[in-house]
């Protein structure tokens, strides 16, 4: 038995108050041979405990069984946990302490996490470039032209009076050149740069099959892993419309290098990247149609949100039509025909390109999963546990691959904790209670927590309170006051519990209430925090004081 002095000191990593001491010291208690346990100060990260004939292995399970700490070092005469490893055959293979198959934003983080505790890893990538989805066709290109659409926007199109000037023209390739630019720029600085001068992260170009628990193949040759990683990402889910493969479409994935400007877009979806790419190649002089399938955009939100976001788009010129079921997509000469019904009646919907935003489907093909038991949905997407282990525990999955909160900074954090899962053998619960979120359309939509209806199915008697942005008075200033600031609290507890924000820039207003509802910061503390006048982050403090008190009724002195 591995048993411990008589008296140690235990780094912990995950507390941030008292709470959260308290959870520690009950959790030590509970192991057998531990007679006391104390933290001393949880911002120091430190615990003390004593006992004689404890069992290591039953300190690390007890804290890591709370699903939200975990022991990151020793202070005694013991050295640490040695990594989880299996005994492989000694048959001439490289072997690694965790291959990734994939090589975007979750693999990134579980390789560079292996190394940071003394271990090995490769990344196996095949498909996209290094990097993934983010920065090649995701994040990095859409929102730097999306920011090119607002410029253009902006140049005709503002409520200032004495000023008129506009756009002289788009040059719509030199806009996706210049993109491109950035894109190869930021790969090659924040993922091959990072990890070319680390000696324990070795990046194989290849595909990546399984062919034994501890076993992958790429490239004809075998390589021994004590620990597997999938982090194959996700790509556009294509439906069988009749005639769309023969037609053609583009998607994300290749809308950010077209070097001629589409005359009509014609978008198929209303989600996220649906509604951000129809605004973007709007605002650069294409005319947009977008035909949704339910009976509104943005189907996970509440409808004062969803159609408060058409109207204004629809302000700029985009169509949009919702309850459309397709039905066929063929091609005349230079234009797409979209035959649909919608509202009950046979359309036709002629453009010159189609853009299909229908969903994404995991790309899990191919990486012979079924020999293993291995589930996958029939979108492709990976099934895993709380510790993000599949059915064989030295198998695990991050990131996109999964189908849920498919965000780059979701991705990474998934990469971490499998990895630290995956080379110390613990069993750390990834955590969603307080995830942000945003639409990058203008004005922006953004969230966190529950909305009412989520609120409602969770039992929770909670208050709102809504204010436009023609109340705050950054957004007077700045003669833009579309959209509106929602908060919920608890009614019983004033804990902040969620918000929704459609504004200008809104996403920056989403983090405050972030903090709030993840450390139980409640309303009144946020109403009596100093909030600078004019800055947009007032828009929290005035919603927060309209659970009370009529805001339009208040002068700025006495807010």
């Amino acid at each position: 038995m591995n048993t411990m002095e008589e008296r140690v000191e235990i780094e912990i990593g995950g507390m941030t108050c008292t709470g959260c001491a308290r959870h520690v010291i009950q959790a030590l208690k509970a192991v057998d041979g531990v007679t006391d346990a104390r933290v001393a100060d949880w911002k120091a990260g430190r615990a003390t405990l004593t006992g004689e004939g404890v069992d290591r292995e039953k300190i690390l399970e007890a804290v890591a069984a709370t699903g939200k700490y975990r022991v990151t070092g020793w202070h005694g005469n013991e050295e640490a946990k040695p990594p989880a490893r299996v005994n492989l055959p000694d048959n001439g293979l490289r072997c690694y302490d965790l291959v990734v198959i994939g090589g975007g934003s979750a693999a990134f983080a579980a390789a560079l996490k292996t190394s940071e505790l003394g271990g090995r890893a490769a990344i196996i990538n095949e498909g996209l470039p290094i990097g993934g989805t983010c920065v090649n066709v995701g994040c990095v290109p859409s929102k730097t032209m999306i920011r090119a659409g607002e410029v253009n926007h902006r140049a005709s199109h503002h409520r200032f009076k004495g000023i008129s000037f506009k756009s002289e023209g788009v040059d719509f390739g030199q806009i996706t050149a210049q993109t491109q630019a950035l894109v190869a720029d930021l790969r090659q600085q924040k993922y091959l740069d990072v990890v070319s001068s680390d000696p324990n992260i070795t990046i194989i170009n290849g595909r990546g099959r399984i062919v034994a628990e501890h076993r992958v193949e790429v490239n004809g040759e075998r390589i021994d892993a004590n620990n597997i990683l999938i982090a194959t990402g996700a790509s556009t889910f294509v439906p069988a419309i009749e005639g769309l493969e023969e037609t053609g479409y583009i998607t994300n994935e290749t809308a950010y290098a077209l070097s001629e400007r589409p005359k009509h877009l014609i978008v198929l979806g209303g989600s996220f990247i649906a509604l951000e790419n129809a605004q973007m190649f709007a605002r650069l002089g294409s005319k947009v149609t977008v035909l949704q399938r339910s009976a509104q955009v943005l189907t996970g939100e509440a409808g004062d949100l969803a159609n408060a976001l058409v109207g204004y788009l629809e302000d700029e010129g985009i169509e949009i039509k919702t309850g459309v079921t397709i039905k066929s997509v063929h091609r005349e000469g230079n234009v797409v025909v979209v035959v649909a019904m919608v509202d009950g009646e046979l359309k036709t919907i002629r453009g010159s390109h189609i853009f299909v935003a229908t969903g994404r489907r995991g790309n899990t093909a191919g990486l012979g999963l079924e020999a293993f038991g291995i589930e996958a949905d029939s979108r492709g997407y990976l099934a895993v546990d709380e510790s993000l282990r599949t059915t064989r525990p030295h198998i695990f999955g991050a990131g996109d691959v999964l189908g849920e909160n498919q965000f780059v900074y979701t991705a990474a954090y998934e990469g971490n904790l499998a990895a630290e899962n995956a080379f110390r053998a613990f069993h750390l619960k990834r955590d969603y209670n307080v995830l942000p979120w945003v639409v990058f359309t203008d004005p922006q939509v953004a969230g966190v927590g529950l909305d009412e209806r989520q609120a409602e199915a969770a039992g929770i008697e909670y208050d709102v309170s809504t204010i436009r942005m023609e109340h705050v008075p950054r957004a007077i200033a700045a003669r833009d006051t579309r959209g509106f600031i929602k908060l919920l609290r608890d009614a019983n507890s004033d804990q902040l519990i969620g918000a929704r924000i459609l504004a200008p820039e809104g996403s920056e207003l989403l983090m405050e209430a972030a903090l709030a509802i993840k450390y139980g910061i409640p309303v009144a503390e946020l109403i009596a925090m100093f909030h600078p006048y004019l800055t947009l982050s007032e828009g929290i403090k005035l919603a927060a004081i309209a659970f009370d008190k009529d805001v339009s009724r208040l002068s700025c002195c006495t807010v």
